[in-house]
């Protein structure tokens, strides 16, 4: 839910999903605690306006979202790059060499990533295997899920 919320949000506003999401969230029912997660995944980060997102992970899901989204944008975009356009089938060695490349995906901060593995206490190995895993095994419903969501318009 949080994906696709998210996408169109950042379709909406590209450069500020993270500053208008408490007030679209608010207006949508949901609560304090869900806002202040999916605020989080920005935290640190100065948006194209200047502003930087001030709503820091708390919470051991909230900290997992900010050391996951960037880094899922980089296995994706490493993904689209394999023959078999899938994570199913990439190996931890295949996406370090990805990640070492500063001009791959270079829109995805290293710097981020590596701020949220250090706020789980993870070695930068530990959350790369644990994305790259919850990837490939949820690849298949997600697209599943995507396709639904596209026919829908």
């Amino acid at each position: 839910m949080r994906k696709n919320w998210d996408t169109k949000t950042r379709r909406l506003y590209p450069e500020e999903h993270c500053l208008v999401a408490p007030r679209l969230l608010s207006e949508g029912g949901v609560s304090e605690d869900i806002i202040h997660a999916v605020c989080s995944h920005g935290y640190g980060i100065t948006v194209g306006c200047g502003t930087t997102i001030d709503v820091e992970p708390v919470h051991e899901m909230e900290k997992v979202l900010f050391a996951a989204d960037e880094l899922t944008g980089l296995i994706g975009a490493a993904a689209l790059m394999r023959p078999s356009k899938s994570t199913k089938d990439m190996e931890l060695k295949s996406l370090k060499k990805k990640y070492k490349s500063k001009g791959f995906a270079a829109g995805c901060s290293r710097e981020v990533i590596e701020r949220g593995a250090d706020q789980l206490g993870w070695e930068l190995d530990e959350l790369l295997t644990k994305t790259l895993e919850a990837m490939a095994a949820t690849e298949d419903d997600i697209a599943r899920q995507m396709a639904e969501y596209e026919k829908q318009g």
